[in-house]
């Protein structure tokens, strides 16, 4: 400090000043000295700043640096993970999607708004921005069942320890997700009740009573619900989470083949809420044995590829339950075909759902650098009217018609039935609204300035392209409706066509084993021979496990490979050879496998 002072009064003459008042001082003998200085002072020039002297340079021989090991690698991301995994309000992402799709995930569905953390682990809460988008699945799909004759009713979520034993492989497949209540205050409950896992044996006792002759079926019957799957694996908001919401469809049959076609249409409803509403191509298909719901003769799927980890996601299933759980709970009904009027038959039932899973495989699909991407036909808001070039020299009357303009435009829109908002607001710069509404995912941004008004145009921006020069698109007033609909149209058919062709590129036909975890490796998915027993299949997991432990996966996690479905489409099945691809299998079947059978990693 000593030698920094010295520098500053070197440097400012502050030695030669003060002398020099000094000696005023005494020539002048001023009546009141302390004015007579202070009037001195304020006519030197001021200060320059002070310049810290740069500290010594430490010359010291550097180690050569240490090769980080695997685990200290890893350690050491794992603690850049943590310490990034709350990120700071506002701004864009800090993590790229190809790089850290976790993290990347983690940041999009806080800074777009969507969740809020909860204290009990693996439940989260719903913000109104992603809970809009569930009730837009809800309505079309709501819509759409009731075109079937479905109705809709609701059940208690507790269940019985008696309903849930009726059904022994049902109750294992979710015993490890069974969430039990056992208490009352302080009191333990006589019989203790699960939180619903799924309905069928909450709703079935209900349906024994109901059906007396075959004209009380068919029964369809829909709710909306919540369901409880505690979950002891990692979990993530909207992907796997321990309370999720759903619906549910539980219907009876007199006959089986109206039951298994309506185990079709059900699956293709939910095939459109991926491809039409949030542009996701799907492969629809039927599951292994061993992915087959518990008690069902069969389940149907949807699949859904998530390019940034390389990995499948079940989309949603409809299953065929046969008359397995009419049997069990004497869901029964006069035989009209036998004449004497004794014997009874059982009811065809069918049961299918559809989660809040949807809105994350959105997100990770669509979703980029800059934030959320919602396709337009589940966004919550599919336009944004941002105004623009208002100055302070801007005429009353030219801000006035500019409102007038932008408030018109969102008028005509609506009537329309678009989702609009008008960000007309003076808390944000025009920019960084373009900044927030761009993370939020809003699929269409639509400028105007007092300049556009006189020229009878408007500008567009689409959230799904690079905000490049020349990426925007002027559009006429005068047709605003028709052009903003039309551009909508674009960015649904251009997500999906951008899905699908990274889906499709990633698609690998194999018939030899030596070639499956290179490609599991390389984010594939296998369309491979397989012979269809679960205990091959379970074996085949392990084995790619095994065989992929050196191989780091996105986010740390190694696992093997699992069956997602046996797809219905026969662009799927090209020279499906005779032989199950696993080299240990010795299942002896006679014409081999009839479908290749698409294996990957899974959520």
């Amino acid at each position: 400090m000593a030698s920094q002072s010295s520098d500053y009064f070197k440097q400012n003459k502050v030695d030669e000043n003060l002398a020099q008042l000094i000696a005023e001082l005494g020539k002048e003998k001023p009546a009141d000295p302390f004015k007579f200085l202070a009037e001195k002072l304020s006519k030197l020039p001021p200060p320059a700043p002070a310049t810290a002297a740069a500290p010594a340079v430490k010359t010291e021989a550097k180690p050569a640096p240490k090769k980080e090991g695997k685990k200290e690698g890893k350690a050491k991301a794992e603690a850049k993970k943590g310490a990034s995994s709350k990120p700071s309000k506002g701004g864009g992402v800090d993590a790229k999607k190809a790089e850290d799709s976790p993290e990347w995930y983690a940041q999009v569905i806080k800074k777009a708004e969507l969740i809020e953390d909860y204290p009990v682990k693996g439940c989260f809460t719903l913000r109104p921005w992603s809970y809009k988008m569930w009730e837009i699945i809800m309505g079309f799909f709501d819509g759409e069942i009731k075109k079937l004759g479905v109705e809709n009713a609701y059940f208690p979520m507790f269940i019985p320890r008696e309903y849930i034993g009726k059904e022994e492989a049902h109750l294992d497949d979710f015993a490890a997700e069974l969430a039990w209540v056992t208490k009352f205050g302080n009191s333990d409950i006589d019989e203790p009740v699960a939180l619903r896992p799924t309905s069928e044996t909450a709703m079935y006792a209900a349906y024994a009573n109901w059906v007396q002759s075959h004209r009380d079926l068919p029964i369809k019957i829909n709710q909306w619900c919540n369901m409880i799957r505690w979950e002891v694996k990692q979990t993530t908001p909207f992907l796997r989470m321990r309370e999720n919401l759903w619906q549910e469809g539980h219907t009876a049959y007199a006959d089986r083949p109206p039951a298994e076609a309506e185990v079709l249409q059900i699956l293709e409803l939910y095939a459109r809420i991926y491809e039409e509403l949030m542009a996701l191509p799907v492969v629809r298909g039927k599951k292994t044995k061993a992915e087959t719901f518990p008690g069902a003769d069969y389940t149907t799927t949807v699949e859904v590829y998530i390019g940034a980890t390389g990995r499948a996601i079940q989309g949603a299933t409809s299953h065929h339950l046969g008359q397995r759980f009419s049997k069990m709970f004497d869901i029964s009904f006069q035989d009209p075909k036998d004449p004497s009027g004794k014997a009874r038959e059982f009811a065809y039932q069918n049961s299918w759902g559809i989660t809040t899973r949807t809105i994350g495989v959105m997100i990770m699909v669509h979703g980029d650098d800059r934030g959320l991407v919602m396709a337009p036909g589940v966004a919550s808001q599919q336009v944004i009217i941002v105004p623009v070039g208002l100055k302070a020299t801007t005429p009353e009357g030219d801000k006035q018609k500019l409102a007038d303009a932008c408030e018109q435009l969102q008028k005509d829109l609506t009537g329309a039935g678009l989702r609009v908002k008008l960000d007309d607001s003076d808390q944000r710069s025009p920019g960084n609204k373009f900044n927030y509404w761009e993370m939020k995912g809003v699929p269409l941004r639509i400028e105007i300035g007092p300049a556009d008004i006189e020229k009878g145009q408007f500008m567009m921006a689409k959230r799904n392209v690079e905000p490049t020069k020349g990426s925007k698109l002027t559009g006429n007033l005068s047709d605003a409706v028709g052009e903003i609909q039309k551009t909508l149209a674009d960015i649904t058919k251009e997500l999906y066509t951008k899905a699908l062709a990274d889906r499709d590129a990633c698609f690998a036909s194999i018939d030899d084993w030596k070639e499956v975890t290179p490609n599991l490796n390389k984010k594939k998915l296998l369309l491979v021979p397989f012979c269809g027993e679960p205990a091959c299949e379970e074996a085949m997991k392990e084995k790619s496990k095994a065989e992929a432990a050196e191989e780091e996966e996105t986010g740390g996690l190694k696992m093997g490979m699992k069956s997602l479905c046996i797809p219905f489409e026969d662009k799927y099945n090209v020279q499906c050879p005779s032989k199950c691809i696993n080299p240990d299998c010795d299942y002896n079947f006679q014409d081999g496998p009839k479908r290749r059978v698409l294996f990957g990693r899974s959520y």
